[in-house]
């Protein structure tokens, strides 16, 4: 190997080597494929920058990536304990009176089950079963956002979708994201939804993420925005503590259900 071999099979072969080992050192890279330090940082700045491998010092660790999500409708089982608990912990968060958006996700479904009780509560959202969940309440008001329907999630998204979300304003959002990183802050999967999910994140007075520890630590598809864009976390007692703490030290608050 040598800087002549062609960047992108290199890169490609570095991320080979990652994958097997975990970690790679600069040293490493310059020694297995007989580059200079400049060239093997600028490869590994590159795979950073692609969400295929995170930066650490000295070197690159490996990134877990996210699993492709199944429909909604299957991922009710998937850490349902968890996610029971967090919606919980999220719908105590929300006041009598005041104005909620609900995104779409089984653990944000969790926290409009919690809600039934609250008392002159509007909600606003883009998901079906969220709908389903709250209609028919009476101190409940439901607006319901349209759009094009995305079968696998049951939610509304695209274009008129982000174009009624540019006439609301709303006490708090509470959303999910299929990826949470401290590089590469919040991910999903799916770029058309990411897209509507970005036009939720401007409607809120403060911004409540909840997600599992599965989703601790995982890059996906689509970058969704930073971190510092949720003001608060929900989650449970597995999430990483090195991650938690990290989240802190940015000001962001940490909710354990």
């Amino acid at each position: 190997m040598s800087e002549f071999t062609p960047t992108p099979e290199r890169q490609k072969q570095i991320l080979s080597l990652l994958t097997r080992q975990g970690r790679l050192s600069v040293t490493e890279i310059v020694e297995q494929f007989s580059i200079s330090e400049a060239t093997a940082r600028r490869d590994l700045e590159s795979l950073a920058s692609q969400g295929k491998a995170q930066r650490v010092h000295g070197g690159v660790i490996a990134v877990e990536q996210a699993p492709p999500e199944l429909p909604i409708l299957q991922r009710e089982g998937e850490q349902a304990d968890e996610k029971s608990m967090i919606g919980q912990a999220a719908a105590e968060l929300v006041n009598d009176g005041e104005t909620v958006f609900l995104g779409s996700g089984t653990t944000v479904l969790e926290t409009a089950k919690n809600l039934r009780e609250r008392k002159k509560l509007t909600v606003i959202t883009n998901s079906l079963p969220v709908l389903n969940a709250l209609a028919g309440i009476k101190e409940i008001t439901v607006v319901s956002l349209g759009g094009q329907l995305r079968e696998s999630e049951l939610s509304f998204i695209g274009h008129i979708t982000e174009q009624a979300l540019a006439e609301v304003r709303v006490d708090k959002v509470i959303m999910g994201a299929r990826g949470l990183s401290l590089e590469h802050g919040l991910t999903n999967d799916y770029l058309q939804e990411t897209l509507t999910d970005r036009a939720i994140l401007k409607i809120g007075h403060e911004v409540i993420l909840v997600a599992d520890h599965s989703k601790v630590n995982r890059v996906s598809t689509a970058l969704l925005a930073p971190l510092s864009s949720m003001n608060t976390f929900v989650t449970d007692s597995k999430a990483d503590k090195k991650f938690i703490q990290a989240l802190k030290k940015q000001n962001i608050k940490v909710v354990i259900a």
